[in-house]
């Protein structure tokens, strides 16, 4: 009776030790499949890396300011350097008038204005010529001729064109146009297109000191510019 009582109490002793041990060893794994379904803990590197870069690199919205901080743009305007001439600065520039004899009802009035013009801002008389031509067509070719002569600082050309039956209108116009451009251009000095190319009578005059002004006062207000430009700033 003895010895069954001995053997039940070492079997019971066995058996809580198996249970204790089963019960350890799972609750082990369900502190393990716990351990694994929570997120991994941030390591301190990425806190470190954030803390060390002063731009927040770590964040791409960051990274695209810093670059668009670093990228300038090509155009500042406190760099950007204006030239102009100055009509106050007239004093000292020479210059010449090539005036069209044809049409000279409107022609000499156009001149009047822009010796008039030439006065008013300090050009003296004696720094300014007067050449008559023929026709506006003959502008061109001595409009060069002076500019290349080195002696004036901006040539002012004068004309007046005059629609007609024919299409002769359009030949002078256009050839005083380029001529006057390609006398600019050979030369290196401003030439003015000065020359008016108008429908009818009527609006040559209105534009030789009539209700729509003189424009060969305007012209020559061009002439004082562009001299005073080439002069102070696009001087070899």
């Amino acid at each position: 009776m003895a010895a069954t009582a001995t053997a039940s109490s070492t079997f019971l002793h066995l058996l809580h030790d198996d249970t204790s041990s089963l019960l350890s060893s799972r609750g082990t794994r369900l502190r393990s499949s716990s351990l694994a379904l929570l997120p991994p803990r941030r390591t301190s590197s990425t806190s470190l890396l954030i803390q060390f870069s002063p731009k927040c690199l770590a964040n791409p919205l960051f990274v695209t300011a810093a670059a668009a901080e670093k990228k300038k743009s090509p155009f500042q305007t406190e760099a950007v350097r204006q030239l102009t001439g100055f009509l106050t600065k007239a004093e000292g520039f020479r210059f010449a008038i090539v005036v069209a004899r044809f049409n000279e009802i409107v022609t000499r009035p156009l001149m009047d204005g822009a010796l008039d013009t030439f006065k008013k801002y300090s050009v003296k008389e004696e720094d300014i010529d007067v050449v008559w031509v023929p026709g506006s067509f003959e502008i061109g070719l001595v409009a060069e001729k002076l500019g290349k002569s080195g002696k004036y600082h901006a040539i002012l050309c004068i004309g007046a064109v005059v629609r007609g039956d024919t299409t002769h209108y359009d030949a002078v116009a256009n050839s005083a146009a380029s001529g006057v451009l390609s006398a600019g251009l050979n030369s290196g000095v401003p030439c003015i297109f000065g020359v008016l190319t108008c429908e009818d009578m009527d609006q040559a005059l209105n534009r030789a000191g009539g209700k729509a002004g003189n424009k060969g006062s305007e012209a020559a207000l061009t002439a004082i510019e562009m001299a005073s430009l080439f002069e102070h700033h696009l001087k070899d």
